[in-house]
């Protein structure tokens, strides 16, 4: 399977739903990346597919998991604490909360400059809920810009739903995974 959906653009598979007995099929596809959300899910699925893939945590990040995370995956793409970046050992994203929706994670535009000092190499964010994908176009030109004023590289942005127009806006990374098992209910076969 392509890694990539357009020039410089990484598919990170999304594994939170996928049970552990179901990472065969991302394997048997040639998945090259995963993101998983939990700790404790990545320790296990590490364990048993540890050098099958690329390892991303793309969840909320507690400064007690950063060990965890410094022995199993090459990117975080979620970080929104000081203390956490302080115990990373990995480079990380700053997940930025642009809407400043309370119900999401991550820091307000300001406090970025706080988190430079550490592993940061680019942003992340979650745009809020749209209609059509084309409603987050706005939120992921508006990380662009900040990841250029810092003079970042790397852009966690787009899931499956906004995918394209996250690419078109600059993304190099995009999580999905409704759009490559096919939900969340029954087995996780990867859609053609």
């Amino acid at each position: 399977m392509r890694a990539d959906v357009g020039l410089g653009v990484t598919v990170v598979a999304a594994t939170k739903y996928v049970p552990l007995a179901d990472m065969a099929v991302l394997v048997e596809a040639g998945v090259e990346v995963v993101g998983e959300n939990r700790a404790q899910d990545l320790e296990a699925k590490y364990a048993e597919y540890g050098d099958a893939f690329r390892w991303h945590f793309i969840g909320k990040l507690q400064s007690n998991k950063a060990k965890v995370i410094n022995r199993t995956c090459e990117l975080v793409h979620s970080l929104d604490s000081l203390s956490a970046a302080g115990r990373l050992e990995v480079p990380a994203l700053v997940q930025i909360n642009l809407a400043g929706e309370r119900s999401k994670a991550g820091v307000e535009p300001g406090e970025l400059a706080e988190y430079l000092e550490y592993r940061v190499v680019g942003l992340s964010t979650m745009p809020p809920a749209a209609g059509r994908p084309e409603d987050s176009r706005r939120w992921f030109r508006e990380l662009r810009a900040l990841a250029e004023a810092n003079d970042l590289r790397e852009l966690s942005m787009g899931t499956t739903q906004d995918y394209r127009v996250a690419a078109e806006e600059g993304a190099t990374f995009v999580r999905v995974g409704s759009v490559l098992f096919g939900g969340r209910e029954g087995r996780y076969d990867l859609v053609p």
